[in-house]
């Protein structure tokens, strides 16, 4: 057997700013420390945190007045904002800097009179965030019937947005759709979807064809994991999304297999490194590490920690470079 390792993969910027916003958190406060949805969507970082004293809750009102929250990196709407100071919680912001952006976007086109059409998942964290921004004037979108059916005001007023984790396929298949149906739909001034997320989709579609089989880690409510999984579908290849080496079946597998590893954003390394080294142990696999983009992103963690901080450089050891290929050498 033969492992391709993929990279870029695992955590990115966001997630990595998330992750040491509560780590710092904790430190600072101690537990119970209160996160508002998950952290990120992976159930071992969850439950890691979870182990320490963290306490993931869905609506505002679980966490009791005057405690310390924190927003996840999915960001939230302003309504939670305003909850949160009503009950006089010290709330912490970790929305990544992308998912911001996104909101400023859609406060943009509002105020200029626009209707926004959301391209998007319904209820996932991301989009009920950026749809709170603007609720009178968004309109969710998930398919292209969904747009074909779209009717609007004034069809001269009609911008889109993209949650940030979607299928770049995907989404511009739904661009092109709604520009057809709107020529003048205007659209941010730069793409939505994140640099990590097509980072990784890009290393699936140039690495896929080399592969028999395709293994992805992360967790099933991950989107930007799931559209890893299915990139590898599209290219014919079995693909597997799991959260760990204990969702592997053997039966995946023959001894003369390729396999290509990577992970999604919010996945970390040391799951990645569990797996190969079950299938070196089980298949005699070896490893050939292949980088498709070097990624140097770093977001600066909330202004609410960052005076708490030793210094923004000791506290920002950035998680993805932890996939340091050097460790996966080919073995004897």
């Amino acid at each position: 057997m033969k492992i391709i390792l993929a990279a870029p993969r695992g955590f990115c910027a966001g997630v990595n700013m998330a992750i040491d916003s509560l780590d710092l958190a904790l430190e600072t406060f101690g537990p119970p420390l209160y996160v508002y949805h998950e952290i990120v969507h992976n159930r071992y970082v969850v439950e890691t945190f979870r182990g320490r004293g963290v306490r993931f809750v869905d609506r505002i009102e679980d966490v009791p007045a005057g405690a310390v929250v924190l927003f996840s990196a999915h960001g939230v709407a302003p309504g939670i904002r305003e909850a949160a100071r009503a009950r006089q919680l010290t709330a912490i912001d970790a929305t990544c800097p992308l998912v911001t952006k996104v909101h400023l976007e859609a406060i943009r086109f509002a105020r200029e009179g626009y209707t926004i059409v959301l391209i998007g998942h319904a209820g996932h964290d991301e989009v009920l965030g950026t749809m709170g921004e603007a609720p009178d004037a968004m309109v969710l979108v998930e398919r292209p019937a969904d747009i074909d059916r779209l009717e609007v005001p004034d069809a001269s007023k009609v911008a889109y947005l993209t949650q940030t984790t979607l299928s770049v396929d995907d989404a511009n298949r739904m661009i092109n759709r709604l520009r057809e149906k709107f020529p003048s739909a205007a659209g941010p001034p730069g793409d939505d979807i994140c640099y990590a997320t097509q980072n990784r989709q890009e290393a699936i579609h140039l690495l896929a064809p080399d592969a028999d089989v395709v293994l992805i880690l992360g967790s099933q409510n991950s989107s930007n994991s799931r559209r890893l999984m299915e990139i590898g579908v599209e290219h014919s290849r079995p693909s597997h999304l799991i959260d760990g080496v204990n969702d592997i079946d053997p039966a995946w597998f023959r001894d003369t297999d390729t396999v290509l590893i990577s992970a999604g954003a919010s996945a970390p390394e040391s799951v990645v490194e569990e797996c190969v080294e079950y299938l070196r142990n089980r298949f005699g696999a070896t490893v050939e590490a292949r980088t498709v983009r070097q990624e140097q992103v770093r977001f600066q963690l909330p202004r609410e920690l960052r005076s708490t901080a030793k210094t923004g450089a000791d506290r920002r050891s950035n998680r993805s470079e932890r996939q340091s290929d050097d460790r996966f050498e080919p073995a004897p």
